[in-house]
């Protein structure tokens, strides 16, 4: 299991946010956040909003570095980028199932 985050460089609500995210599946990365307590709430479109406080321990249990731009790159080729305003069926691809529980 692969999963990515990037640098808490994103401000919103007060506070400093990264991105989490899978280049494999979104099971996958559902499956990571679910074992950090991460809330589904925090799913957005293709990616989890990370507190920055939360960085830290992100990268302690396995995800890998990356800037922002490697973040929409790796989106971008995995087929698994959802732009804002695009639905889920136009963007989906096989074994990238959103279902699972929180």
């Amino acid at each position: 299991m692969t999963v990515y985050i990037d640098p808490p460089d994103w401000p919103g609500h007060g506070r400093m946010w990264s991105h989490l995210i899978s280049d494999v599946s979104y099971d996958e990365l559902h499956l990571f956040a679910a074992e950090l307590g991460v809330p589904r709430r925090a799913f957005e479109r293709d990616h989890y909003d990370i507190p920055a406080h939360r960085y830290e321990d992100v990268v302690r249990a396995g995800a890998v570095e990356v800037r922002s731009r490697e973040v929409v790159r790796l989106l971008h080729a995995s087929g698994l980028r959802r732009p804002k305003g695009r639905t889920e069926s136009e963007s989906s691809k096989s074994g990238t199932s959103e279902s699972g529980s929180s």
